[in-house]
């Protein structure tokens, strides 16, 4: 899958925050310089985001 925005190949985890912060349905993904631009916010931010939704168990941030 690529970012809808900007082409960019995803990880799993940028699937996981679009699906987090923008639509549990969604079918269209952003990476995450993308959605950072989007909600205006650091891509740090974002990241320290995942770890804790990951750490809280969010099954959209499981480990492999």
């Amino acid at each position: 899958m690529t970012c809808v925005t900007c082409g960019k190949d995803l990880l799993p985890d940028e699937i996981g925050a679009t699906k987090k912060l923008v639509n549990r349905g969604a079918t269209e993904f952003y990476c995450l310089d993308c959605l950072s631009k989007r909600f205006d916010v650091p891509r740090q931010r974002l990241e320290q985001k995942i770890e804790e939704w990951r750490s809280m168990g969010c099954l959209l941030f499981e480990q492999k």
